[in-house]
């Protein structure tokens, strides 16, 4: 498990050339998950609450991804993460005040629920590594993408909103 992570902050491509959708990078790391909470026969938990966490996290994920959607449909922008240099508007308002990426964060959310549904503590390795990756090759290049399009207006939104939550 360490060596994929490993392995993941090593590659030197990023999904954008590649054009990986992050709904399916997402996906792939939910398959490993379930491969892991399968095949690793220790490092099962329990609490009180699961359930309810997992259904708030899985509510709050779901409400992310629809305002998150909306604003970006709202401001008459594309939505598509492969090609964000033919973004038409900058948006920083709503959800984008709290989060440069809610919906990116939203698949994080569905991930958690995901690993807590399964109940295997390792899993939260593979959280990590689907942030370090889809921070490495999918929301860095956007970021980079955004700079030439948008300049020191998207410069100045960097500064004051963090890039995940």
């Amino acid at each position: 498990m360490f060596t994929f992570v490993y392995w993941v902050s090593k590659i030197n491509i990023n999904c954008m050339e590649l054009k990986i959708p992050p709904v399916l990078i997402a996906a792939i790391f939910g398959v490993l998950i379930y491969v892991l909470a399968t095949f690793l026969p220790f490092g099962h938990f329990e609490f009180f609450g699961r359930y309810a966490l997992m259904i708030f996290l899985g509510t709050l994920g779901c409400l992310i991804t629809v305002i998150s959607i909306f604003q970006f449909i709202k401001s008459k922008t594309t939505v598509d993460p492969a090609k964000p240099g033919k973004a038409s508007n900058l948006v920083t308002g709503g959800i984008y005040k709290y989060s440069r990426n809610p919906m990116y964060l939203s698949m994080l959310l569905w991930l958690i629920v995901w690993v807590l549904s399964l109940g295997n503590a390792f899993n939260a390795l593979f959280l990590a590594g689907f942030v370090k990756y889809m921070t490495k090759f999918q929301i860095i290049p956007e970021e980079d993408a955004l700079k030439k399009t948008f300049g020191k207006e998207y410069t100045r939104y960097c500064t004051s909103v963090r890039r995940w939550f």
